[in-house]
């Protein structure tokens, strides 16, 4: 799975990171946009490069469907699939 911004094409590497409305920082890619301190789901993501902000699951690409409510049921498969690739 490739996980791009859908208006640019910038590829978050494991060190972009994003924060939270209660100011928690974390990659948003490893938990599919659900903020790990306080549960708040994020439906559309700013891209940290163009600065344009995208529905967040218009990111994954060759994604095999899972969706935020597939995270919230078993978080652990998540980090598996949405794992970002060497170097990225």
């Amino acid at each position: 799975m490739v996980i791009a911004c859908p208006k640019c094409d910038w590829r978050p590497g494991p060190a972009a990171l994003w924060q939270c409305s209660c100011a928690h920082v974390w990659p948003t890619f490893a938990t599919h946009g659900v903020c790990p301190a306080c549960g708040r789901v994020w439906h559309d993501t700013q891209c940290l490069a163009c600065k344009a902000w995208s529905d967040h699951e218009d990111w994954y690409h060759d994604d095999d469907g899972l969706t935020v409510a597939d995270y919230l049921a078993d978080p652990a498969r998540s980090r598996e699939d949405t794992a970002l690739p060497a170097g990225k």
